[in-house]
């Protein structure tokens, strides 16, 4: 493979990227990479994706919804670890001291 080629190649893929973070649609590659994966990832990276001919920039549609499924997933991975932080204090019950009932 010629560098200055692939070089090349990655900086005009950076260049017609905006943003600095870009949701990416994998290929199937015959190094075993699965169609169809969505990851976010950093402009650079991106480009040489593109590059390479590993992915696609995302729909705007795509990339909605994967943003979505994130915010969802994190959400669900919060409420997880504030309910594994939750401290009970068990009082045994002949240490708890009783009102006498009046009559």
């Amino acid at each position: 493979m010629d560098v200055r080629a692939y070089y090349k190649k990655v900086r005009e893929a950076e260049e017609t990227l905006t943003g600095e973070h870009i949701v990416m649609v994998s290929f199937a590659t015959a190094e075993g990479g699965r169609e169809g994966v969505r990851t976010e990832v950093s402009r650079a990276t991106a480009a040489k994706l593109i590059a390479e001919g590993r992915a696609r920039v995302a729909t705007d549609e795509e990339a909605g919804e994967f943003r979505e499924e994130m915010r969802v997933a994190r959400e669900k991975h919060e409420q997880d670890e504030a309910a594994r932080r939750v401290q009970v204090t068990v009082i045994p019950s002949h240490k708890v001291t009783r009102r006498k009932e009046r009559s």
